[in-house]
């Protein structure tokens, strides 16, 4: 009964950041298994064009580090904000736009991708829920954010505030500043330059994702089964500034 709970608030979770949440769970499960190891899984510009090891352009935004103490405390108080506040993304400024949100995805995997070879970041996936943060944090500017109820702060803050912490467990905060102006970057060409005089939308989604040819991949019912392709459309919703969020979340 447990385990059918779990996979019913699983199934609950919106249809890309399941997708994204199940990914990295399951590369880090594999990992400690010794099914996988974390040099076939980093970012390694020589070993992708000259070895033609693609995967590796995905897999380094799946690993967030072994199993261990660091890894249970980031998991239990640092790494679920970044993903809750996806699935607020989701279904907030995003519902009923999954072609949009998975372009967002690779539009900041791209420009995180080309960045880190400046940086020689071996690992991205902290950098893409930074992002993915600070996306939703200027989305939402007036929402009350309690951070991990020892400050309460207006939500533009709370990346910030996330590095901050970071630094405090001794990370390098390169890649927080890389999610962040990634982030940056992507809010400015979707909400501000579209709504300035003379300005327009230079992001935009490509057709293939349109026409829902890759949907069917983050679609999965409630009942655990994949729909026809027929049942799935990934057309364009509420525009960026819409919000489902009127609570004060809470870290």
């Amino acid at each position: 009964m447990a385990w059918q709970g779990l996979m019913a608030e699983f199934l609950q979770v919106p249809a890309v950041t399941r997708a994204y949440t199940a990914a990295c769970v399951l590369t880090t499960a594999a990992v400690q298994l010794e099914l996988l190891s974390p040099f076939q899984l980093y970012f390694n510009p020589h070993l992708v064009f000259r070895k033609f090891q693609v995967w590796r352009l995905v897999t380094n935004f799946l690993f967030f580090g072994p199993l261990g103490f660091s890894f249970f405390f980031n998991m239990l108080f640092v790494y679920p904000a970044p993903f809750r506040y996806c699935r607020m993304l989701e279904e907030g400024s995003f519902r009923g736009r999954t072609a949009d949100f998975v372009f967002m995805f690779l539009f900041g995997g791209v420009l995180m991708t080309l960045l880190g070879l400046l940086g020689s970041l071996f690992f991205l996936g902290q950098a893409l829920t930074v992002m993915l943060v600070y996306v939703w944090s200027r989305r939402n500017p007036q929402v009350r954010v309690n951070f991990f109820g020892l400050l309460t702060f207006q939500a533009p803050f709370l990346p910030w505030a996330l590095m901050g912490f970071s630094l405090l467990l001794g990370n390098s905060i390169l890649v927080d500043l890389l999610g962040i102006a990634v982030g940056h970057i992507y809010y400015f060409l979707e909400d501000v330059l579209p709504n300035q005089p003379g300005g327009k939308r230079l992001l935009l989604t490509p057709s293939f994702l349109q026409q829902g040819d890759l949907c069917p991949i983050f679609q999965l019912s409630s009942q655990g089964t994949w729909p026809r392709l027929h049942e799935v459309r990934c057309r364009r919703g509420p525009g960026p500034g819409s919000s489902a969020l009127s609570a004060t979340p809470k870290l």
